[in-house]
């Protein structure tokens, strides 16, 4: 019996975790439909880097709307487990989801937690707001079993929002589980992935994303990295400066040879919680001249989807390597044409940049790696 159980404790740890994610209908399209987007626009300026900003007060968990951020996985909160979608955001360390107390009306649309069903759920003493770029979501912090995957992580801090901005009623997740580093984290806790590792269920301080064009397809990689989903090698960049983000350097940005952005060097974070590639809005003014692209009276970015590829690469110089952005990496298409993914904030790299790279967060060493996705 002990070599059964012991064997058992080697099997868990020694092969990673792989979360399906899907790529859900973005708020964009959900709006769209509703012919509600400009309505929407006019009362939520979209600002992606405002969560990046400096906060003076700790309890706050800034987050802010983007439109067209699409991807999500599903875990257990609770005993018996209760299902929730989350966007697993590298640009943010707490998790949360919508509470049963919740009177907003953004929750009526998702999955709320219930902590009197759960035998395992003991309440905290804190309680947490999310602060948006528009408002703010507040609630209380509880402990919980979360289930990932098939691993149990026990005494998980969580927070339960009671209140939600209305913004969120439209995105295709209920609530947000941060993967940047604990201390960010607002609820003053352990982050879940820093959890796991601390409870050994898994072999490797890293995890990764594949960030497919398609519905399904798309993965997170718990304790490794999975080499069927890249072709080529892992490039290593270190993370740059203790920001608690997943911070890098890019060393410039060119088209053709050209140095078009960022020239001299410029720190970005990478994060799965923002859509696009955003920066300084000089650089990215440059970039999208450079592509031929022309500002939509909702301030956009577009281009002919008839000539989409024509268009050059987008080089990213960052710790020696380059890594070539092509048109069908950058070009979005909607249903009312076609536009670039690029946009006006501090420097993030985003979904645009890693569905075109298999991404790895290591935590242990301190790098983000990127590859060619498959």
């Amino acid at each position: 019996r002990f070599v059964s159980t012991f064997l058992m404790a080697f099997i868990k740890v020694s092969c990673f975790l792989k979360i399906p994610l899907t790529r859900g209908k973005s708020a964009r399209q959900q709006l769209e439909e509703r012919g509600l987007l400009e309505e929407y626009r006019r009362k939520i300026p979209y600002s992606p880097a405002a969560k990046f900003l400096p906060r003076n007060e700790q309890s706050m968990v800034p987050m802010t709307f983007d439109p067209d951020t699409t991807y999500y996985g599903e875990i257990g909160i609770g005993t018996p487990p209760q299902i929730f979608k989350v966007l697993f955001d590298t640009g943010s360390s707490d998790l949360w989801v919508p509470s049963v107390s919740c009177t907003s009306s953004a929750c009526d649309k998702h999955s709320k937690f219930n902590s009197s069903a759960s035998s395992t759920f003991e309440a905290g003493t804190k309680t947490f707001t999310i602060l948006y770029y528009n408002g703010y979501s507040s609630g209380i912090t509880g402990y919980e079993l979360i289930e990932i995957g098939n691993l149990f992580v026990h005494n998980q801090i969580i927070g339960l929002a009671e209140t939600e901005s209305i913004f969120l009623d439209s995105v295709p997740w209920d609530g947000i589980l941060g993967l940047a580093f604990p201390g960010l984290s607002h609820e003053g806790g352990t982050p879940l992935f820093n959890t796991i590792w601390n409870q050994n269920n898994i072999p490797q301080n890293m995890f990764s994303m594949y960030l497919s064009s398609s519905v399904e397809g798309s993965m997170l990689i718990l304790g490794g990295m999975d080499s069927s989903y890249f072709t080529g090698t892992m490039k290593w960049i270190p993370v740059y400066m203790a920001t608690n983000f997943w911070n890098i350097q890019i060393q410039s940005i060119t088209i053709n040879g050209n140095t078009v952005a960022c020239s001299g060097s410029c720190a970005a974070v990478v994060d799965s919680g923002t859509s696009f590639i955003i920066g300084p809005d000089k650089d990215i003014t440059n970039i999208n001249g450079w592509l031929g692209a022309s500002l939509d009276q909702n301030g956009d970015a577009t281009v002919s989807c008839g000539v989409t590829h024509f268009l050059p690469d987008v080089v990213f110089n960052i710790n020696g390597y380059s890594f070539a952005l092509p048109p069908s990496a950058y070009v979005l298409k909607s249903a009312s044409g076609c536009r670039t993914g690029f946009a006006s904030g501090t420097w993030i790299l985003g979904e645009v940049f890693m569905r075109q790279f298999y991404t790895t967060f290591d935590v242990g060493n301190n790098r983000v790696g990127f590859a060619q996705a498959v």
